[in-house]
């Protein structure tokens, strides 16, 4: 289901029981509830092993009001108004083009999983704080298409399906939301031009901050990472792939921004979440959708592995067939099934 919200900036005067203690004292209980619920699928800076040893953890050694202030102050911003409360979450492009990394261009397993995940997820918030949430999936897909060389047509066929997807099973807590809903009746080329218009930063102060270092030259370096592994078929040096890489990757985080402002001119008040790892203060909540070794990995960048009745990891397709058989047709797998589960069958 696609949805817009209709969201107002300024703050509607109290209600008569807003100013009490106890309503107060609730708002904040609430809040916290909400926070407990999100910790753990916290996805920080580091590798998922450094984050368990503690340096990266869930409040990396902070008080969870210290380190979640953005995400405590825009959860009181519906908690205090009793409002359902709208998490925002940047994700589900499309599927990578390499094919060592995924089995197709369409939504599989990964997809699935996630995004029962996320639905229970609002479930949850839902039994502890009883106004309940929404999650708006604003799909990226078309914002940098072209600079991660995924055709339009893909990018289009995985949207319907995971939207298909959604409606399918029942997962009444997600929405969608992409360039299609602002820029309508253009070019997809000119979606992405009127999206650099109205919100990107210019390229030099992109760059400026990403040699300051911090937050904005990891993503720069993880972007960098994505693009080396998602091109296929290569004929250069790696030297070559590396610095033709660097220049999209400047491409990709400029729009990657520009995207994000425009959600939130679209989108004032939200609880914003992104699927990158996110350090202790910062305005987004990083959260990790399935286990996998790399704190990168998505499900559109990787295939699910079961690892046992209830387990699931997410892997690169060609790390995948080494451990496992491929489940669902032939021509597509929808996940692989590690070999030793089969041995134990047996």
């Amino acid at each position: 289901m696609t949805v817009t919200y209709e969201q107002h900036a300024e703050r509607p005067a109290q209600g008569e029981d807003e100013g009490d203690a106890a309503y107060e004292a609730a708002t904040r209980q609430y809040c916290a509830q909400i926070l407990e619920l999100l910790l753990p699928h916290r996805r920080p800076v580091g590798a998922p092993d450094e984050a368990a040893a503690g340096d990266g953890g869930p409040h990396d050694g902070h008080r969870p009001e210290e380190c979640f202030a953005e995400q405590l102050a825009q959860l009181r911003d519906f908690v205090a108004r009793r409002e359902p409360v709208l998490l925002t979450l940047p994700a589900f492009p499309c599927k990578s083009p390499n094919p060592a990394k995924v089995a197709g261009h369409l939504p599989d397993l990964g997809e699935l999983l996630s995004l029962r995940f996320l639905d229970d997820l609002c479930v949850a918030i839902g039994a502890v704080y009883p106004p309940g949430a929404r999650l708006l999936i604003c799909s990226d897909g078309h914002v940098f298409g072209d600079l991660i060389r995924v055709p339009d047509a893909h990018i289009d066929a995985y949207g319907k399906a995971l939207r298909d997807m959604i409606e399918a099973t029942g997962l009444k807590h997600i929405d969608t939301f992409g360039l299609d809903q602002v820029y309508e009746d253009r070019t997809y080329d000119e979606k992405r031009a009127l999206l650099e218009r109205d919100h990107a930063q210019s390229l030099e102060e992109l760059r400026d901050e990403v040699r300051g270092g911090g937050p904005a030259l990891s993503h720069y370096r993880g972007t960098i990472r994505f693009l080396v592994e998602d091109t296929a078929n290569w004929t250069g040096s790696k030297a070559q792939l590396q610095r033709e890489c660097r220049g999209r990757a400047y491409g990709v985080l400029r729009r990657s921004r520009a995207w994000g402002e425009l959600i939130a001119h679209h989108y004032p008040r939200n609880v914003r979440l992104s699927i990158h790892p996110q350090p202790c203060g910062a305005a987004k909540f990083g959260i990790a959708l399935l286990e996998a070794a790399d704190n990168w990995l998505t499900p559109w960048h990787a295939v699910v592995v079961q690892t046992g009745t209830d387990g699931f990891r997410l892997m690169k397709r060609h790390e995948a067939e080494r451990v496992g058989i491929p489940a669902g047709p032939s021509w597509r797998p929808s996940h692989y099934i590690a070999s030793e589960l089969f041995d134990v069958a047996s």
